[in-house]
């Protein structure tokens, strides 16, 4: 789809790039295998339907954060023995839902989680597996919102509460340890903290297996980021350094699997937001391109100060101007990006905001009674 079929569609919209998913998920998948890895695509990065079809036709298993992923992970055909269940607050029927559903595994965030899976799986005559999620007080050195993986953090089970829950394990009769689980953060550009990570997990894994705890996987999590400033430049994410860097550092016991579970790595820089410009208006320090899409279609510049390249692609002069890009949303934070330097932009054109592939059209919302973007694809 060309810029002036883009042109002709009502504002504002989603657009997939499904060449661009495709490339991204060939080499994450060859970079990954070639050491034995697993990937679980989570699934609150993007549930597009056509985003899972490409998931799961690349082999990949589900990572899911809620019952009702698990059940669409279930209806777009991922494996049930590759489905994973995560997130600090699961409801009794969300847990029900799972076990009714014999999934790979939930990753437990607290004894008090475990001991409730115990007895909604004592009541249906089974055993769930369950891996520890572990916080290794890790600081991945990313925004304050998607950092899960300190002390401070409401995520996972502290190191100092492991002799404990092990000595509980042995007395619910339901529960089958597996493995530990981890994830530090999210959009971690600098491989340092994984590596770190690597560090902190073999010393983990030695723990576990000095006290006759044989476990079968471990589950590093994800959230390797993608370029965000320069996405044309770098569209897919370093998956070579990324999988190379455990297979470096990390030191699993033979026979152990090792799982990832990657969302925004690969669906981010696949999508993009188009708005049209309603109005210029001047301002005293720059002008404001009133455009309309709003914090309504993408949600991230408002919650994470996060930056999308902004980009007029009615217009390429090269003589520009600053412009505050905001929506028309009734909320000061209803802003996509400040002083951004576009070519001079008139009423009518339109604005492509990139990288939306991540927590975009999965996030958005009816505040204002706003009507729900529409969704386009180029193969």
């Amino acid at each position: 789809m060309n810029i002036e079929q883009l042109k002709e569609k009502k504002t504002p919209f989603y657009h997939y790039d499904l060449h661009l998913l495709d490339q991204t998920l060939a080499l994450a998948k060859e970079e990954s295998e070639q050491y034995g890895y697993h990937i679980h695509y989570a699934l609150k990065a993007n549930v597009n339907e056509k985003v899972l079809g490409k998931m799961n036709a690349s082999g990949f298993g589900a990572d899911c954060v809620s019952g009702n992923e698990v059940l669409k992970a279930i209806e777009s055909n991922f494996s049930k023995d590759q489905i994973v269940f995560a997130g600090v607050g699961k409801s009794d029927e969300e847990i029900n839902l799972a076990l009714d559903h014999d999934i790979f595994c939930f990753n437990c965030e607290s004894i008090q989680e475990i001991e409730v899976i115990d007895q909604l799986a004592k009541a249906k005559n089974t055993t769930a597996r369950i891996a520890l999620r572990i916080n290794p007080n890790v600081n991945a050195n990313t925004h304050k919102y998607i950092t899960t993986g300190l002390e401070e953090n409401k995520f996972g089970i502290n190191m100092w509460e492991l002799d404990f829950i092990v000595e509980r394990l042995q007395e619910l009769t339901n529960i089958d340890l597996i493995g530990i689980h981890f994830h530090i953060g999210s959009q971690i550009t600098d491989l340092t903290p994984f590596k770190n990570l690597c560090t902190r997990v073999n010393e983990l894994n030695t723990w576990f297996d000095e006290r006759n705890i044989r476990l079968k996987h471990l589950n590093l999590g994800g959230g390797l980021g993608i370029d965000y400033v320069n996405p044309q430049d770098n569209p897919i994410p370093n998956f070579k350094d990324y999988f190379g860097l455990f297979n470096q550092f990390l030191k699993p016991f033979k026979g152990q699997e090792i799982h990832f579970e990657l969302g925004r790595s690969l669906v981010g820089n696949c999508g993009s937001l188009y708005s049209k410009v309603l109005y210029v208006k001047k301002g005293i320090k720059t002008n404001f391109a009133i455009i309309d899409a709003g914090m309504t279609e993408l949600i991230r510049p408002a919650l994470y100060q996060a930056v999308h390249k902004i980009e007029n692609v009615s217009n390429t002069d090269t003589y520009t101007e600053y412009y505050d890009v905001v929506g028309p949303i009734c909320e000061s934070s209803d802003c996509f990006g400040k002083k951004i330097s576009l070519p001079i932009t008139r009423r009518g054109d339109l604005i492509k905001i990139h990288s939306a592939g991540a927590y975009g059209e999965v996030m958005i919302s009816a505040y204002n009674l706003r009507d729900k973007p529409g969704v386009y694809y180029t193969n």
